[in-house]
């Protein structure tokens, strides 16, 4: 699908590297057009200095350090996940340096990135997020109309005032 949009933009005078002809044939910046998505993924395998690597037992002890703060960050965003925090971020934070020694936390990372990217790009389509409106208007609708209920059928009482 990218080669077809390409070969459009190659086909009206565009250069296909970011450049898309609108509907007058005139190159404009292409917004769908992701500078990232030209790079090739880094390679996976471990991050640390050459002089770890060339070690066999210093690089093993490497990698149990880093296995070592990536739990225990990990771990802080299990505890945080129920408690008012950033649990998910903190999660991710912990992935991302076991992802600095670890192939299988590289491909966890990378998976995980286009699952948030391919969930961003449905979130802006106009469709899901008129959606998305009306069922947040429906939403607070049932809930005015239940704390409606409720007020008529028992009132307003304050803690203050009981008794």
């Amino acid at each position: 699908m990218d080669a077809e949009r390409d070969e459009r933009c190659r086909g009206a005078g565009g250069t296909g590297a970011g450049v898309a002809p609108d509907r007058h044939g005139r190159d404009v910046p292409d917004s769908s057009h992701d500078e990232a998505a030209d790079r090739p993924p880094r390679p996976l395998g471990s991050r640390a200095p050459r002089f770890v690597k060339a070690s066999r037992p210093l690089h093993l002890s490497w990698q149990v350090g880093v296995f070592a703060v990536g739990l225990a960050i990990v771990g802080a965003g299990i505890v945080l996940l129920p408690l008012p925090g950033p649990g998910w971020l903190v999660i991710f934070g912990g992935m991302a340096v076991w992802a600095t020694e670890f192939i299988w936390a590289q491909l966890i990372l990378r998976w995980t990135k286009r699952k948030v990217t391919e969930a961003a790009h449905r979130a802006m389509d106009p469709k899901v997020r008129r959606r998305n409106t009306a069922m947040l208007t429906i939403g607070l609708l049932v809930i005015a109309a239940g704390v409606g209920l409720w007020v008529s059928n028992f009132g307003i009482r304050m803690p203050w005032q009981v008794g």
